[in-house]
């Protein structure tokens, strides 16, 4: 594309029409753009265009945007056709122009283009920062000293968020030779200037604050900026490790970044947005003291104390305003980095504890109007924080962990102190409760938050109560209140408190409870009926010693109508139509309580109609989840038990169903499959033509080209192959499996699947019906092993074979695979079967493959002829291997790639219903332990023909597998001769 009259006209136009309100010119305009953007030297005509200073602003604007995103998708474009539409590249000749034009361009503009401008150049820096643009950092450090000289504060902040852009990367990359390569030209280069510039600043800040009423905000803004920019690039550039530049100089910024934290510039600080300003600079100078303490403690020992008494006065004096809740949480993290560290006795001293809890914690922890708002306006976010720990960042939080911080030296000291502070805290209460409920409201959150949790496990522990005492004199009168909707955050943390503390609660306390619980789950606020429900959850969880469930189904049978009941009209409630922990409430009682058909009848009506509504638009997948987990867990519970509730399941959920399938609902189509073959596993044969229809369905290719339905449906398809392997052998149906199979198997992303289809195949058809087939089958096999052999697929290879073997006898496997090639069998023995066979993993799987493994020694002629000793041999050494040894020591599995390209453009994933999962059918009940039955086969087979077996046995197992084995024949009393 020239640069020209007509093509400034064409593009003018174009982006002019791209701001029309009108859908045809706007829609026009961006086709023509996107067609343009094709030839060369588009990109180039386009910052040509924003150069332009007769064309109008709002045009050129528009262009800067198009330009950065321009860049985006073709600086260096993606080579996979899959991830999306590509793009023809920039070539490197329109590249150079860019580049040698942007940095000038950038600086000259107006700030919402060089906003833009900037992001561009750092789509550019990105890729070829500063390897393949050596000039950038020149121009940039050139222009800043240019700019600073004239005080052009527009320009320094212009390059100095330009230089926050590329140096980020050393933040976030890995430390590699190339990188600390990368950023030593880049502190050589940068370091210098960037100090310059930031004194040069904080002088101009001094002069300007030291002038009649603290000088103009006007002037100031700009200087703040500028600063909090130089900070952003000095986290960058030390945070790798500490450069020897920085440390040389290490005086000077600490000193600067002192008096931000303890000065007040009054006249910026007077408005809310100068105020946040001063506080970005003071939040960013925090992270780069807590990234020193953290990394270059030693030599930033100096400045410790000075930085401690600062941050320290600073918190206690910022006020609970939520616009200043980053610099209250970075400056409070760095006081826990601080006390966590060798120079904790900052906090030994007499009085310095109970300061920081009474001027820093408690009124951090206090609820702040901001969060009485949040907790009735948005329940979700509010629970999010709250209860699920996402709040780290939050100053309640922060509060918590940095007592916890200093409590790791100073243990005794904070108990002691939080300990009377939550007493004072609830006598405070005492005197006037509908006043003071905060302060109980407090007292309960320091107690939660500080409890010291089990790794790995739900246990919790607190020495700050007695917990028996404190959940009977605090929290049970809460829990007790006739009023479910009276003061409703400190009912929501009286439930938080039970939740957390349920395991150390005793049973008939707990359980006397129960009823309330059962009645707050009518409590209006979103936020109390989703503790409540997750408090009933957690407690039917709760294990005594020995992993025995403290509550029962006889616990909770008598109260279920009620409990039910009431969870389901909690999802009536405004915002609560889709409430996740409801749901999951409703899935855990349905698993532990004894399901009545009069309680089965009313669940099933109940969640088939929030079915039915959440079909229209799914939007929670967490709720959708457990619908359909309470659905399966209501179809196995209370059809299993009684079998005539099935056909009445099936008239409930039908409908909704085959609304999942008819409208291709793409997030629950794997839910339904899952579902029906639940259903189809409970029918008697012959199965009901409703279900043949869906088996027709199941069979056409296009069911499967979406890979998220692939395990589902395969579910679905062993039911079908379970329950009418009749059906199957008619009308061609046994083809369309053995089709789909093939297009399972085929992919490496699938072929699991593949073989589960197979193997369903092999268990429930008589070998008459499938040996016609079984050429075919090895052919596919095969060649898959030929041309993409994963370990996986190998292991389900064997697995396979010995299925195959254990059904249909050593004799007929060696056949039909020798009737593919001959003797291919010992070579896909030798080559596949021995090596793979110790990888098994799975009780059924190992003793399939074993047993299978040793009929194979012990009855194949093949493998039993003189000339075959060394495979004999090699077989049991791999049998010993895979029954001798714990998994660890034998599986050594390299984790496979997953073929990406294969994976692309679904966004539906397959979800596993726990409750709907296939029961594991073992075909060898009759075998008990493999382990027996490899010494009492070997030793039967021995003596057919003393003498010759301890031979091969001693040429070909390992010693370690020789003395295992002679183990295994002492264990079961065997004798190999």
């Amino acid at each position: 594309m020239e640069w020209n009259p007509e093509t400034l006209q064409f593009l003018s136009q174009c982006f002019l029409h791209t701001l029309s309100s009108q859908p045809e010119p706007r829609r026009a305009a961006e086709s023509s753009l996107s067609e343009a953007a094709d030839r060369p030297n588009y990109g180039l005509a386009v910052l040509r265009l924003v150069a332009e200073p007769s064309v109008d602003e709002q045009i050129r604007q528009a262009a800067a945007v198009n330009f950065k995103n321009h860049l985006r998708t073709r600086w260096v474009p993606s080579n996979d056709p899959n991830t999306g539409p590509t793009f023809s590249p920039i070539l490197d000749p329109e590249k150079d122009q860019i580049k040698n034009l942007i940095v000038s361009l950038m600086l000259s503009s107006t700030p919402r283009i060089q906003s833009q401008l900037s992001e561009a150049l750092a789509v550019i820096g990105k890729h070829d920062f500063p390897k393949s643009w050596p000039t950038l950092l020149p121009e940039l450090v050139s222009n800043l000293q240019k700019a600073a000289q004239s005080a052009d504060y527009a320009s320094i902040n212009g390059i100095l968020g330009t230089g926050n852009s590329i140096f980020k990367k050393f933040r976030y990359q890995y430390k590699t030779n190339d990188l600390l390569l990368d950023l030593k030209y880049c502190l050589d280069t940068f370091a210098g200037p960037l100090l310059e510039i930031f004194l040069k600043t904080a002088s101009l800040i001094d002069s300007t604050a030291a002038s009649p009423g603290g000088g103009s905000p006007v002037t100031l803004r700009p200087l703040f900026e500028s600063q909090r920019l130089c900070c952003r690039i000095f986290y960058s550039l030390n945070f790798q490790e500490l450069p020897e530049f920085f440390e040389d100089h290490m005086r000077e910024w600490m000193g600067e970044f002192r008096k931000y934290l303890t000065t007040n510039y009054s006249s910026l600080e007077s408005s809310a947005d100068g105020l946040a300003l001063v506080d970005e600079l003071r939040a960013a100078v925090c992270e780069n003291i807590s990234l020193y303490m953290e990394k270059n403690e030693e030599e930033f020992q100096g400045y410790l104390n000075d930085f401690a008494s600062a941050v320290w006065s600073l918190l206690t004096n910022v006020s609970q305003s939520s616009s200043r809740d980053k610099l209250a949480v970075t400056a409070m993290k760095f006081l826990t980095t601080v006390s966590t560290s060798v120079h904790h006795a900052l906090f030994a001293n007499e009085g310095v504890i109970l300061q920081i809890c009474q001027s820093i914690v408690i009124p951090n922890v206090r609820l702040r109007d901001e969060d009485e708002e949040l907790f009735e306006m948005n329940y979700v976010e509010f629970i999010r924080r709250d209860m699920e720990g996402s709040d780290l960042d939050t100053r309640r939080r922060i509060a918590c962990e940095l007592l916890k911080g200093i409590a790791t030296n100073y243990k005794k000291q904070v108990t002691d102190i939080v300990s009377i502070q939550i007493q004072n805290l609830l006598s405070s209460f005492a005197t006037n409760p509908s006043a003071n409920w905060k302060d109980k409201d407090c007292a309960i959150y320091l107690v939660v938050s500080l409890a010291t949790k089990k790794a790995g496990g739900t246990s919790v522990s607190t020495d700050l109560v007695d917990v028996q005492t404190f959940f009977t004199s605090v929290i049970i009168p809460e829990l007790q209140s006739q009023d479910v909707n009276g003061f409703p955050m400190l009912k929501a943390g009286a439930l938080k408190f039970f939740t957390m503390f349920r395991g150390q609660i005793q049973k008939p306390v707990a359980f006397q409870l129960f009823p309330d619980l059962v009645r707050y789950l009518g409590a209006e606020s979103n936020v109390v009926h989703s503790y409540t429900a997750s408090c009933i959850e957690k407690l039917l969880l709760v294990k005594d010693e020995g992993g025995k469930a403290r509550y029962t189904s006889a616990d909770i049978t008598p109260c279920v109508p009620v409990l039910m009941n009431n969870l389901f009209n909690a999802l009536k409630f405004p915002e609560s139509e889709e409430n996740q922990y409801v749901m999951k409430c409703i899935m855990r009682v349905l698993g532990i309580a004894d399901i009545s058909r009069e309680i089965a009848g009313p669940c099933i009506g109940g969640l088939t109609s929030i079915l039915n509504e959440v079909c229209k638009n799914p939007k929670n997948p967490i709720f959708n989840h457990y619908i359909f987990e309470s659905v399966a867990i209501l179809i196995r519970r209370a059809c299993e038990r009684d079998t005539s509730l099935v056909s009445a399941f099936e008239a409930s959920l039908f409908p909704s169903l085959q609304t999942i399938l008819a409208n291709d609902v793409t997030e629950f189509l794997p839910y339904a499959f899952q579902l029906l073959a639940q259903l189809v596993e409970l029918n008697k044969p012959p199965i009901s033509p409703s279900y043949m229809q869906i088996f027709v369905l199941l069979l056409s290719p296009d069911s499967w080209r979406r890979t998220s339905n692939v395990p589902a449906l395969v579910r679905l398809l062993q039911a079908f192959l379970q329950k009418a392997p009749h059906e199957l052998n008619q009308e061609g149906r046994l083809n369309q499996v053995l089709g789909i199979f093939n297009m399972l198997v085929s992919s490496p992303s699938t072929d699991e699947q593949g073989f589960y289809v197979l193997n369903t195949v092999i268990e429930n058809l008589e070998y008459g019906v499938i040996s016609p087939y079984m050429s075919n089958i090895w052919n596919v096999l095969f060649m898959r092993l030929q041309n993409n052999r994963t370990i996986k697929f190998q292991k389900s290879l064997v697995i396979f074979m010995s299925l195959f073997l254990v059904k249909h006898g050593a004799k007929s496997l060696v056949d039909t695979m020798n009737a593919v090639q001959a003797n291919i069998f010992l070579v896909i023995l030798e080559q596949f079967w021995v090596p793979n066979l110790k990888l098994i993993t799975g009780a059924i799987e190992l003793k399939l493959t074993a047993v299978a493994s040793t009929r194979l020694i012990c009855e194949c002629p093949v493998l039993l002829d003189a000339t075959a000793a060394r495979q004999w041999g090699r077989m049991l050494d791999s049998i010993v291997t895979l029954l001798s040894r714990p998994e660890e020591d034998r599986v050594e599995e390299e984790p496979e790639m997953t073929d990406i390209a294969e994976n692309v453009g679904y966004t539906a994933t397959f979800v596993k219903l726990y409750n709907a999962g296939k029961k594991e059918d073992d075909p060898l009940t009759d075998v008990k332990d493999p382990k027996q039955f490899l010494v009492a086969s070997l030793s039967k087979l021995s003596a057919l023909t003393p003498g010759r077996f301890p031979q091969t046995i001693n040429e070909n197992l390992e010693p370690a597998n020789q003395a295992a084995l002679l183990q295994l024949c002492g264990t079961y009393n065997c004798t190999i001769v």
